[in-house]
């Protein structure tokens, strides 16, 4: 099994692995010809948008700088805006549903290591610590303040608030307004 299979398995993988710092490299590369681009160049952001990401969906908007890993493990459907400093660390897949608003600073994590140390670090410099990674889910309808932290395994249903600042770490149902850190429903939005 690819490092690269494992890292999408949910299972510790080799972030040093050729295969997996080419497709980083990939990434640098295409985000920083984004980030040159005019912001009147429509058809060639969306064609880089769309070479990067996995799936980039029409009349999508992202606003620059923002930061992934991969860029293929990314997915984001149809009329989502992502604002400014956005980070996708998508060490594993990253799915944004339609209509989505995203506020500026918004973090997704997909990776995680063991809390220990001793656990964490294996004293091997070709692959210096454990990382598995599992995947982010967002519904459609979805608006994710600004400073939202959204942690690795968590799905957020559909027509969902995350309010500004929280920090999510588990399972957000749909039609909610949830906020805190950790975020905890705080009301239905039905």
């Amino acid at each position: 099994m690819t490092e690269h299979e494992k890292l999408l398995r949910g299972e510790n993988y080799n972030s040093r692995d050729p295969e997996l710092l080419g497709m980083y490299h990939r990434a640098r590369k295409l985000t920083r010809e984004l980030s040159t681009l005019d912001s009147q160049d429509f058809a060639e952001k969306n064609r880089l948008l769309r070479e990067l990401f996995g799936a980039w969906g029409d009349e999508s908007w992202i606003e620059q700088p923002f930061w992934c890993d991969y860029g293929s493990h990314v997915n984001v459907g149809r009329n989502t805006f992502i604002n400014v400093n956005a980070v996708f660390l998508d060490c594993n897949t990253i799915t944004i549903g339609g209509n989505v608003l995203i506020g500026p600073n918004a973090q997704f994590y997909t990776p995680n290591h063991p809390i220990r140390a001793g656990e964490r670090m294996t004293g091997d410099p070709a692959r210096p610590f454990l990382t598995h990674a599992k995947p982010i889910v967002v519904g459609n309808n979805v608006w994710i303040g600004g400073n939202v932290v959204i942690l690795s395994g968590v799905t957020i249903g559909d027509n969902t608030t995350i309010a500004a600042g929280s920090i999510v770490t588990h399972d957000i149902p749909a039609n909610v307004l949830a906020m805190g850190q950790p975020a905890r429903v705080i009301r239905s939005l039905d």
